[in-house]
């Protein structure tokens, strides 16, 4: 007997696939094979059917790209493997000696490595748009988000569901078949996260500027703000109407393949229906990653899009997994970036800018110019040093040029067209802000203001609270300013003297919000010695110099005794870094604030790698944690001695199996690691 229905259903199967497969055509390889009248009817047809039939409607259907309400607010997720930022070069010389240390690492973890052998590397145009991650589970896109911080970014799903080029399905296995690469087949896998670059096209560009200006809209300043502003649009509607495309470049975890080159993972991704850039490229040796380097720059204006450098990986996973990751970046990938863009403007006026540490910056206000696509108003002059060299005078026209097409500076004074009788340009003696005294050290001029100085406040206190410090949450750039200005914070100390009656007399705060305010406080006064040194904000010591002197001494009190002689003494620490760190904790108003912060009761922990329990062991985490949030983990770890580490490798004594924990743990029981539960972790550290 026949049944209606099952045909319904299958009629609408045949269709969502017969739909993907022209979307692939179309927005992936560039090559229809049908017309565009004939898509349209197919895509009315699905449209039909699901209208007189929503229960048969899916997520991942083709007709779903654009059928999500705005949303309220974005959520926020978590990167199984965090997304790394990359280390840049300018130069061939910089070129030159990263693969000079890969090379050297190579050996040092291989004896047997040959020696003089090249290193094959894949090559790709470095796309200057935004990072995303898209999740595919048993081949069909259930989420996606931004790079955000490379731990955590925004669930922007329903956003990137609007972008053709992105598969609403991977292609099966069958369909696969007719996209060999290499004469391989790769099986659909049961979890991928795909990393790419989300961008707006250059011709989108200036044609999205164009209707803005004619309905009296701001005008995006350059391609890669227009793609991060239509992706973070609340309504999927408004980002649906900017013809956003994407490159995929990557993987994070992945369950079901294995692969042994970072060019095979690409192959499986266009292999899977996923676009990848055409452009990318297999170099053997550095010298033909230089020469791919100079094509690109040459032929950069041709190109549909922004690229503002090339981006070079190790191409063998084996060795990307030996040279492993510093602390925000790979050993394995760098992007050698084009020499930057220049253009001629005026300069209007130098003003000076005061950071969190104290330095006065001299910053030139210009009139606009277009640099790139970017529209440039001010420039970083640096310092004293560098506005003597270069001359530089309020009224001058000078050249200036995008740092790594990103940052904006000043690079020489065209003299000839210099106006009679401007005068060079001296960094005041008194700071602009709170009139107190400037003092000379090194290159950098300094307000001796301290605390008393409303910018170094300000500045101070929002490194104190920012997310790799002590990671106080609920309090934004705007709070601080209402504390700070109300006069309820006064330094970073007072934090712990807040009280909810306090807040709640401050405008825009209501009962919740102050709670949670004083509950996150409070949550703070543990922090691991690594953060609390970092969130001191002592000048030259950023996260990783914070953790070479929390294993270095154990404690803030051993660094606060220490001379310049016993810090001079430690690898990793040049001398202006022990100047630095001892003229910090010279200072009475400094020693003051740590012990007023001991007073309100943050706790100043000790850490001594070799005395802790878990001294000499390597821990790596895989899965859903319950007791602990993945960083909290790694900081019980480290406060015990041990280390973490991001990727599976014999080095690694024991891995802690979470709920759900994928590949690592797959990769983990054939290495024949020792995994271990959650609870038997917590057994180990008490």
């Amino acid at each position: 007997m026949p049944n209606p229905m099952k045909d319904i259903k299958k009629e609408i199967e045949e269709l969502r696939d017969k739909v993907n497969f022209h979307n692939y055509r179309y927005y992936v390889l560039d090559s229809p094979v049908i017309s565009d009248a004939e898509y349209d009817r197919l895509m009315r047809r699905l449209e039909g059917l699901e209208a007189r039939y929503p229960n048969l409607i899916t997520p991942d259907s083709p007709t779903q790209r654009i059928g999500a309400k705005p949303l309220e607010a974005f959520g926020t997720v978590t990167h199984t493997i965090p997304m790394l930022s990359l280390n840049n070069a300018f130069t061939e010389e910089e070129a030159k000696e990263f693969d000079d240390r890969v090379k050297k690492l190579l050996k040092i973890s291989q004896e047997s490595e040959v020696r003089g052998q090249e290193i094959e590397y894949v090559a790709e145009p470095k796309i200057d748009g935004l990072a995303i991650e898209l999740v595919y589970e048993d081949g069909r896109f259930t989420a996606g988000s931004t790079r955000g911080d490379g731990y955590t970014g925004e669930d922007v799903t329903q956003n990137l569901k609007t972008i053709r080029s992105i598969p609403m399905r991977l292609q099966k296995e069958s369909g696969v078949r007719s996209q060999k690469s290499e004469g391989k087949i790769y099986p659909l896998p049961k979890r991928l996260e795909v990393r790419g670059e989300a961008f707006l096209p250059l011709k989108a560009f200036e044609k999205l500027n164009r209707e803005r200006k004619k309905n009296g809209e701001p005008l995006f300043a350059n391609p890669r703000n227009a793609a991060a502003g239509s992706l973070r649009q609340l309504d999927p509607k408004i980002t649906a109407s900017r013809p956003l495309d994407i490159f995929c470049y990557g993987i994070g975890a992945v369950e079901g393949i294995k692969f042994k080159t970072h060019w095979e993972t690409l192959e499986a991704l266009k292999a899977f229906g996923l676009k990848t850039n055409p452009l990318i490229k297999k170099c053997t040796g550095i010298e033909a990653v230089l020469n791919y380097h100079k094509e690109m720059e040459k032929n950069r204006d041709n190109l549909p899009y922004e690229v503002d450098g090339i981006v070079i990986k190790v191409n063998s996973l084996e060795s990307q997994e030996r040279l492993g990751v510093l602390t925000r970046s790979p050993r394995w990938a760098f992007a050698y970036k084009f020499a930057p863009m220049q253009e001629t403007t005026r300069i209007k006026e130098i003003i000076i800018g005061v950071g969190r540490t104290g330095a006065l910056t001299p910053v030139a206000i210009m009139e606009p110019i277009a640099v790139g696509g970017v529209i440039i108003e001010r420039a970083t002059l640096h310092n004293q040093d560098e506005v003597d060299r270069k001359d530089v005078r309020v009224g001058d026209t000078v050249v200036i040029q995008r740092a790594g097409d990103v940052i904006p500076e000043v690079v020489m004074v065209i003299k000839e067209k210099r106006p009679h009788g401007v005068r060079p340009f001296k960094i005041p003696d008194k700071c602009p802000l709170c009139r107190s005294r400037v003092e000379r050290v090194g290159a950098i001029h300094y307000c001796t203001g301290g605390l008393s100085c409303p910018a170094q406040v300000k500045e101070t206190i929002r490194h104190f609270v920012s997310k790799r410090a002590l990671d106080i949450e609920g309090l934004g750039d705007k709070h601080i300013e209402q504390f700070v200005d109300d006069g309820l914070i006064k330094d970073v100390s007072d934090l712990y003297r807040l009280k909810k009656e306090d807040i709640l007399k401050l405008e825009r705060w209501a009962d919740k919000s102050a709670e949670n305010l004083i509950d996150a406080i409070e949550k703070s006064k543990t922090p691991a010695l690594p953060r609390l040194i970092y969130a001191l904000g002592v000048r030259q010591v950023g996260e990783h110099m914070a953790h070479v002197l929390a294993e270095e001494f154990g404690a803030l009190e051993a660094i606060i005794e220490a001379d310049k002689e016993r810090l001079l003494s430690i690898h990793d620490v040049g001398p202006e870094t022990a100047e630095s760190i001892f003229d910090f904790f010279q200072e009475p108003h400094n020693i003051k604030v740590i012990e007023k912060l001991k007073k309100a009761g943050v706790v100043f922990p000790q850490m001594k790698r070799t005395k802790g329990k878990l001294s000499g062991k390597t821990f790596l985490f895989t899965g859903a944690l319950e007791s602990f949030s993945r960083d909290e983990a790694k900081e019980v770890v480290e406060r015990l001695g041990g280390k973490t580490a991001p990727s599976i490798s014999k080095k690694v004594d024991y891995v802690v199996a979470g709920t759900e924990p994928g590949s690592k743990y797959d990769e983990a029981k054939k290495l024949g690691l020792k995994i271990i539960s959650e609870e038997e972790f917590k057994g180990m550290v008490g």
